[in-house]
């Protein structure tokens, strides 16, 4: 299936409604292939919230596993479009106080926490720069890009106890991951697509740091086009909470597959190794009971 929420790689509900009528109209079909969609006809609630929420909830598996909580703890987060708005929503939700945000143009640090309103009204409503965050919130300091280190950002040398990479591809350099750990960060758990460099998380992983990698982390939007899916076949429409409560099913149990390939892998707490034994070890089983062996 093809799965394109409003504001990923530049396609909105506008591509996908036309998308959507030329297949009904090629297909004569209604369900399947295309997620994402209006709520109007045939998306799902919650949605647009999915990937930052099961990051979210991802993260907080992890943190039981260590026998943490997420209630108060400082988080740095990048990003400020969907994945990063829906994951300081969750994490507000749940206790935490996150404390930064960025864009292409720059960095917002706010230390009383990140105001969820001024956000939204900059990214969401006015489509405006971080630069605007700072002049709706005077006690926000906003930091322009040009001033960043080649390779640092200051998203990721703030105190903090978490850190959540919403943004984009190798946004976390080595030098970020030893930043996090200087400023006392215990676990990494991204929301974008694969944001630390491989030498980010020899660091994590060298310095015994929880690290939920994308593979596993960020499939709570993919796993509500599933559902949105699941909705599409038994033309149901399910609330905003009962999305919400399957996808924090689906995150624990994400977290529960991977940790405890990784211990069956001899590596136990390392969920990248976790991640991809779990994932390995579904195709695999299936092919070979379906009789393909090679």
């Amino acid at each position: 299936f093809v799965d394109c929420p409003a504001g990923d790689i530049g396609v909105g509900g506008r591509e996908v409604g036309y998308m959507f009528g030329q297949y009904k109209r090629l297909t004569s079909s209604f369900e399947g292939v295309l997620t994402g969609k209006g709520l109007k006809w045939g998306g799902s609630l919650a949605r647009k919230e999915a990937t930052g929420y099961g990051s979210v909830y991802f993260a907080s598996n992890m943190l039981k596993a260590r026998n943490m909580d997420l209630e108060g703890a400082t988080c740095a987060v990048s990003g400020s479009g969907n994945v990063a708005i829906y994951t300081i929503e969750k994490l507000y939700q749940l206790g935490a106080k996150p404390v930064t945000a960025s864009d292409s143009r720059g960095c917002i640090y706010h230390p009383g926490g990140i105001n969820l309103d001024a956000l939204k009204q900059v990214k969401e409503a006015e489509r405006a720069s971080l630069a605007r965050y700072a002049e709706l919130c005077k006690d926000a300091k906003y930091i322009p890009a040009k001033e960043y280190p080649k390779d640092q950002h200051p998203v990721w040398n703030v105190p903090c106890k978490l850190a959540f990479p919403s943004a984009t591809q190798n946004e976390v350099s080595g030098a970020d991951a030893a930043n996090l750990i200087k400023n006392g960060c215990v676990l990494v758990c991204e929301g974008a697509n694969m944001p630390s460099t491989p030498e980010a998380i020899e660091v994590y992983l060298s310095n015994g740091i929880l690290y939920g990698p994308a593979k596993a982390s960020n499939a709570g939007g993919v796993a509500t086009s599933g559902l949105e899916m699941s909705q599409n076949s038994e033309r149901l429409s399910w609330s905003f909470e009962e999305v919400d409560a399957k996808l924090k099913g689906i995150m624990e149990g994400i977290f529960h597959a991977s940790y405890d390939a990784s211990v069956a892998a001899g590596s136990e707490g390392n969920l990248m190794v976790g991640a991809n034994c779990a994932g390995f070890l579904k195709v695999a089983t299936a092919m070979m009971a379906q009789g393909i062996t090679y």
